[in-house]
C-alpha cells in the first residue's frame, strides 16, 4: 500500500518536481497552492504525510500547522525557504515533526519523510499491542 502524501506549497513548479520525485519512489501525492483546505482535504484524503510551506498566500504554515494539531497527529514536515534557527525552533515548537529549508535535496526529504513514517507506522504498532 502506498503512503498518501500532501503538499501545500504555492510554488507550481516545486510542487511538479515534488509530486513526480515521489511518484516515482512509491508514494501517491495530493497537492494544495494554499491552506483553505487542509482539514477538509486531510478529512476526506487521509493523507499519512503533510509537507507545509511556512510562506503561503492567505494564512501562513504556522497557522495552518496549529490548526491541524488541534485535530490531527499525523506527521508534518516543515518545508520553507526561512533557514534562520528561530524560525526552525517555532516550526518544531508548534507541533512541526522536522524542518527542511529551501533549496533542499529532494533525497534528503525522501529520507527524511520515510525515516518519519516508519516512526508513526512502529508507533501504531506499539499502541495496538497496549492493553487498556
Amino acid at each position: 500500500m502506498e503512503n498518501r502524501i500532501l503538499i501545500v506549497d504555492d510554488d507550481e513548479k516545486l510542487q511538479r518536481l515534488l509530486k513526480e520525485y515521489l511518484e516515482n519512489n512509491g508514494f501517491h501525492v495530493l497537492s494544495l497552492m494554499d491552506g483553505s483546505q487542509v482539514l477538509k482535504t486531510i478529512s476526506t484524503k487521509s493523507p499519512d504525510l503533510i509537507i507545509l510551506d511556512i510562506m503561503l498566500p492567505g494564512k501562513d504554515g504556522l497557522e495552518i500547522l496549529k490548526e491541524i494539531r488541534r485535530e490531527y497527529l499525523l506527521p508534518v514536515i516543515m518545508l520553507t525557504a526561512k533557514g534562520e534557527a528561530t524560525d526552525r525552533i517555532v516550526g518544531l515548537e508548534l507541533g512541526g515533526d522536522d524542518y527542511l529549508p529551501k533549496p533542499f535535496n529532494p533525497r534528503e526529504l525522501l529520507a527524511r519523510m520515510k525515516a518519519i513514517l516508519r516512526r508513526a507506522v512502529s508507533g501504531e504498532k506499539d499502541d495496538s499491542s497496549r492493553k487498556e
